[in-house]
């Protein structure tokens, strides 16, 4: 079954589906920064336009653009910026 979450006063909202392969979200994020926190490993695909990412540890931002993946480890936030409506795939392993 989905269960659709919101965050951010509904700037960002997914999907969560429960499959074979594990557990994954796609949602949208509207323009905005905002800090997530991870339970888990996380594998993030930007759908469509850009989001800029601040790992923890790091100087700068990161620009990952259409089809780009990065990996956020389990029990840390990070910061992402978004300059228009992006969608995206998350992974939880």
């Amino acid at each position: 079954m989905y269960k659709i979450n919101e965050y951010f006063n509904g700037n960002v909202v997914s999907i969560a589906h429960k499959g074979a392969e594990g557990n994954a979200t796609i949602g949208v994020m509207a323009a905005g920064e905002y800090d997530f926190g991870t339970s888990s490993v996380e594998i993030m695909t930007v759908i469509s336009g850009e989001m800029k990412i601040k790992l923890p540890g790091a100087t700068e931002w990161t620009t990952y653009k259409k089809f780009d993946s990065f990996r956020v480890e389990k029990g840390v936030t990070f910061k992402v910026s978004v300059n228009e409506d992006t969608p995206y795939l998350c992974l939880y392993l």
